[in-house]
């Protein structure tokens, strides 16, 4: 697994961007967690770095489902309810990942999980519908509001990705 990383090898995953271009100088070679550190604000798309970091040239398969998991439980505290097929999914990829559920007991789960997710999807459509239907004012209010929290969470996200390299 790497330690390091540098534009040459950021460059090898054809990212749509040129390093360069944030202000990597080409010669640097950073700690995974250093480079998260100095150039996390610099990246203007911070999907950006999870695009780049999780990947198994940096992360063992069991932490980057152990990431996921996390992801996914941080995500359930902006809903208002949360299927608990959704929750049992995320039980049983974190003992999957620790080893122990098997394979027929992740398949169920993630089966399961993606039923909650259709019903979501759903209603998620039938309250865009709702929303295209509202005041225009309050619509960028919420939008705003969705964008904040987007925001805080992708900070977040970063901060526990950095735990796996410290």
């Amino acid at each position: 697994m790497r330690k390091r990383i540098n534009n040459k090898l950021i460059r090898s995953f054809n990212p749509c961007y040129d390093p360069s271009e944030i202000g990597i100088p080409d010669k640097e070679s950073l700690s995974i967690s250093s480079w998260i550190k100095k150039y996390r604000e610099q990246v203007k798309n911070k999907g950006d770095i999870f695009w780049l970091i999780c990947r198994n040239d940096f992360l063992s398969d069991r932490d980057l489902r152990l990431f996921a998991v996390w992801c996914a439980r941080e995500s359930f505290k902006l809903q208002e309810v949360v299927d608990q097929r959704s929750i049992e999914a995320c039980n049983v990829a974190e003992r999957f990942a620790m080893g122990n559920a098997t394979v027929k007991e992740l398949a169920a789960a993630e089966s399961a999980a993606e039923s909650a997710a259709r019903g979501a999807a759903w209603g998620a459509a039938w309250d865009a519908a709702w929303s295209a239907a509202e005041s225009a004012a309050e619509s960028a209010a919420w939008g705003a509001a969705r964008n904040a929290a987007r925001g805080a969470a992708r900070s977040a996200q970063i901060d526990k990705l950095l735990t796996y390299f410290n």
